[in-house]
């Protein structure tokens, strides 16, 4: 079942009855109710918002993700469930033992499938992939000579041809808040789904900083940027280069849950298409499987 994203942008009272998230949009006085069994992701976006305590119990208990964000609308804060597999522990053992060179084949893989949606993204664009598909098949395990770094360098001068001198900087210019925004829903959707399947999001195969609770999370997510970076694309085709956010490109980059994937061969949401990455992920720390699941970027051109 596709879990629902929530988000809320205005002042509002969220509380528990029955099993239900009790909604109180404090400025029209409507309430609504929703089953906390369908909810996968909440978005707190405004400085009003209270929420109960037995509230955030609950939702964490069922395994969702509340993400907060600070009076410019960024997400800034994740709170997930620490109790998210009936064989954690097991898990965790697996993720902790495994060896240096089983992460190293399992960051070649992500590297190959991150390169290969980044020249999906330029084909999509009408743009020349060739060069990055070659790269792809010179990425040797652990990605020694860094191709990622190599594929980052010419996609970004690349991808956003509306903008001849864009770079990537998290603190940059538009549209690195349009990417930022996007990123920050894709790192929660795939450390909420981590904790799903067992593995300890902190302890990384390739991210290693004291300071970073979601290390093996900013693993994982590197093959799914690439559709975040297409669904920018799209907004700047809409609404030319300057792009302070709105409304309408937050509602555009919240529907990134449910948008539709590829995977071996068929189609199926993001959210859907994160847990099998996640749950392959514990199946090769587990040494029954050798493949982690990525999903692939359709070419419509």
């Amino acid at each position: 079942m596709v879990k629902r994203t929530l988000y809320f942008g205005n002042p509002a009272y969220l509380r528990v009855e029955n099993e239900q998230l009790k909604i109180e949009l404090r400025e029209s006085g409507e309430i609504r109710q929703i089953p906390i069994e369908d909810i996968g992701y909440i978005i707190l976006d405004n400085q009003q918002i209270v929420i109960t305590q037995v509230a955030i119990a609950k939702l964490l208990e069922n395994n969702t993700a509340l993400i907060t964000c600070d009076q410019t609308h960024h997400p800034v804060g994740l709170m997930l469930n620490l109790d998210g597999n009936n064989l954690q522990s097991q898990k965790f053992q697996a993720q902790i033992d495994a060896s240096v060179p089983l992460k190293k084949q399992l960051w070649q893989q992500t590297v190959m499938s991150k390169i290969q949606n980044q020249a999906s993204v330029l084909e999509n664009q009408r743009i020349s992939g060739k060069a990055l598909r070659h790269l792809v098949q010179q990425v040797k395990s652990g990605d020694a000579e860094n191709h990622e770094a190599q594929a980052a360098a010419s996609y970004w001068k690349q991808v956003f041809p509306e903008y001849l001198s864009f770079r990537r900087e998290r603190h940059g210019p538009p549209p690195n808040n349009l990417l930022n925004y996007g990123y920050a829903i894709l790192r929660a959707m795939v450390a909420r789904s981590l904790t799903g399947s067992g593995l300890l999001p902190t302890l990384g195969i390739h991210h290693r900083n004291q300071y970073n609770a979601y290390c093996l999370a900013d693993d994982i997510m590197e093959p799914f940027r690439p559709f975040v970076d297409l669904i920018v694309c799209r907004i700047i085709r809409q609404n030319g280069q300057y792009l302070e956010m709105t409304p309408s490109m937050r509602a555009e980059l919240l529907k990134i849950p449910q948008m539709d994937v590829l995977v071996e061969g068929r189609k199926s949401p993001m959210m859907a298409s994160i847990q099998r990455t996640t749950a392959s992920l514990a199946r090769c720390f587990e040494g029954k499987a050798k493949k982690i699941i990525y999903p692939e970027l359709e070419t419509n051109v």
